[in-house]
This record gives C-alpha cells, sequence and structure tokens, in this order.
C-alpha cells in the first residue's frame, strides 16, 4: 500500500491560494516526492439577503456574498525529510491548511 499525504487549502482570495500552492509544491519537489495537484474544486458560494431598513420597506433588500475557494494536494511516498519541510514552511495568513496523512 503507497503511502499518501493530503493537503487542502482554503481561502477567501485566489492570489493567496496560487502562491501558498506554488509554494508548497516547489519544497515538495526539492525532496523528490510526487505530486499531484494543485486540483481546483468548485467554489462554495454562500449568499446571505439582509434588509437594508428593518422596519419600513421589506422590499429594499441587499445581497452579499461570501465565496470559499479550494484546492488538493496528493503527495505520494513521501519521505520524513518531505513531512518536516511541510511542517516548517512558511504560509501566508488567510489560508486554512488541513493535511491528512
Amino acid at each position: 500500500m503507497t503511502k499518501k499525504v493530503r493537503i487542502k487549502l482554503k481561502t477567501y482570495d485566489t492570489k493567496l491560494l496560487s502562491i501558498s500552492c506554488q509554494g508548497i509544491i516547489d519544497s515538495i519537489n526539492r525532496t523528490n516526492a510526487n505530486v499531484i495537484g494543485p486540483i481546483s474544486m468548485p467554489t462554495r458560494r454562500r449568499i446571505y439577503c439582509v434588509l437594508r431598513s428593518p422596519h419600513v420597506d421589506k422590499d429594499s433588500r441587499e445581497h452579499f456574498e461570501v465565496r470559499v475557494y479550494t484546492k488538493l494536494i496528493d503527495v505520494y511516498e513521501p519521505s520524513t525529510q518531505t513531512i518536516d519541510t511541510l511542517m516548517k514552511l512558511n504560509i501566508p495568513a488567510g489560508v486554512d491548511v488541513e493535511v491528512k496523512i
């Protein structure tokens, strides 16, 4: 059975996501591990409807949207050096990282 590490990145900003993915892939390639990704997942949209005036005009509303961008990176046959570099990696604030082994 092959060992696999799955890295899941989530953020509200696409530029931060691409910078983080590139940094992770560069550090993994230096340790000679097999990398598949980044794989783009569907963007999750949350739409909130808010009344502009709380008492009078129900017809006057505003819509706000929050988009969550997600990417997956799979690392096959990671060495201990690969895992150490992943733990020491500096990822910008605003990027949520989940690592599953």
